[in-house]
């Protein structure tokens, strides 16, 4: 959540700290999506395997992918989410 004081964006994250995302793709086998956000999210900040949980939608044709990692700051906050954007077969994220 973000508020404007004096024309200046602050955010009320407080910084170290856990941080979750959830990444909602394409779930068919060509597009290895959770590999792709893995991927994607470890260029910026390094990110262990263990950090991605994965599920399947109930009708399969869709994959939840959820990254809990730790962020130093909101310059990375950011940037994470900037990279996560422009994934081939992004439908939704948190």
């Amino acid at each position: 959540m973000r508020i404007i004081e004096n024309d200046v964006q602050k955010t009320l994250q407080e910084y170290p700290c856990e941080y979750q995302f959830k990444v909602f793709g394409c779930a068919d086998q060509e597009s290895n999506f959770a590999e792709l956000v893995h991927a994607t999210i470890n260029e910026i900040v390094p990110l262990a395997l263990d950090a991605i949980k994965h599920r399947h939608s109930s009708n399969g044709a869709y994959l939840c992918v959820t990254v809990i990692i730790y962020l130093h700051n909101e310059q990375q906050r950011q940037n994470i989410y900037r990279a996560l954007q422009s994934l081939e077969g992004l439908k939704y994220l948190l």
